[in-house]
């Protein structure tokens, strides 16, 4: 095979250094840009591709960074579920027609978002993996030896696969820490978003029997649930109901709504630990023809698009999704800068948005 052009053949064509045409692809504002035309109109005539492998070693980095997701489109369950509630409960099932909307963009995808546009602000590519329990530690040792450092979201790795990893290069969790704060962490304030959530059910709509409905086991839903408790608590009032948490799947919110509805027990909020969880318990409380909020008021936690557009519009606590992949990003770069700096965290606020779903009128 015949070797292809070089930075030296496009210098000498360009009639610059070789330091020049490597600026003109690496920090194209520090060339001027008379010379950076030149430069690219060279590369263009004789196809040149400037050599990521190349420059990266020449510089002790690939120039990457790395972000293992899980992917609900991987879910293998993902197809068991609308079969199972479609024989469970047709109603609810036509109520889930444009499952789009359940699907994407969902917490992961926008923080995923975050990470690819401070990836490109700061002239970084971006290797994004996903896997399932079956093949996810494959999956991450194979990204992980492509890149500088890491990016991972809770639970989409095994703790000693994490701890195997980072012994290697940088890697930062977002969300909960797996290894106990031992690395990088960007993380949002649960607590202050559910007292937020909460005192303003009881003070904004004087309602006094709420409801926690929990998903998936985690310490930001742990968070989220003492924080709830502990302002029902200042207010002297307790849960109507011991906390249904954890939930685990879609299939189970909707089983405990619908136990409630046959008990004749709703309380005046359903106050749940994730958006997810809350458009279940909307559509599942539509399929019992019950009416949010007239005969109960729902909120969630996130602030996924589908909750801008679901009806009623659902009241929620805004995770700033976007910044905290920007964060993730500035965390790893950090440290391969200073690799000896102790463990940080970044710890961003959220934002209490009222919308239909509780009684208000959106904002």
């Amino acid at each position: 095979m015949a070797k292809g052009p070089t930075v030296y053949h496009v210098a000498e064509r360009a009639g610059v250094s070789i330091a020049t045409v490597s600026f003109t692809f690496r920090q194209p504002e520090k060339v001027k840009a008379s010379t950076r035309e030149a430069v690219l109109a060279a590369a263009e005539a004789l196809g040149y591709v400037p050599s990521a492998s190349a420059r990266g070693l020449a510089r002790g980095r690939t120039g990457a960074l790395g972000l293992f997701a899980y992917d609900y489109l991987l879910d293998p369950s993902h197809g068991r579920r609308e079969e199972g509630i479609a024989a469970s409960d047709p109603a609810l099932a036509e109520g889930l027609g444009n499952e789009d909307l359940r699907l994407f963009p969902l917490y992961v995808d926008e923080v995923q978002r975050g990470v690819e546009l401070e990836c490109w602000r700061r002239g970084q590519a971006l290797l994004v993996g996903g896997g399932n329990p079956e093949n996810n530690e494959a999956v991450l040792s194979d990204i992980a030896g492509r890149v500088d450092g890491l990016a991972v979201f809770p639970r989409s790795v095994p703790s000693e696969a994490l701890a195997r990893i980072a012994r290697r290069i940088p890697v930062v969790e977002v969300s909960e820490s797996v290894l106990n704060r031992k690395l990088d962490h960007v993380t949002v304030d649960n607590a202050s978003g559910f007292r937020q959530i909460t005192e303003h059910l009881l003070t904004v709509h004087g309602m006094t029997r709420l409801m926690f409905l929990g998903g998936m086991p985690s310490s930001d839903n742990d968070q989220r649930l003492q924080a709830f408790l502990g302002t029902l608590h200042i207010a002297g009032l307790s849960a109507i109901r011991e906390p249904d948490y954890p939930c685990g799947s879609d299939e189970s919110v909707a089983d405990v709504i619908r136990t409630l509805c046959r008990e004749g027990n709703l309380p005046e909020a359903i106050v749940c630990a994730t958006d997810q969880d809350a458009l279940m318990v909307l559509d599942t409380l539509a399929a019992a023809g019950l009416s949010v909020p007239s005969d109960v008021a729902v909120t969630g936690f996130d602030g996924i698009a589908a909750g801008r557009v679901v009806r009623p519009s659902l009241s929620t606590v805004r995770q700033p999704m976007e910044q905290m992949g920007r964060a993730m990003v500035q965390l790893l770069l950090d440290r391969l800068d200073h690799p000896d700096r102790p463990p940080a965290t970044v710890h961003l606020p959220v934002r209490l948005v009222v919308r239909e779903s509780c009684g208000c009128q959106p904002r």
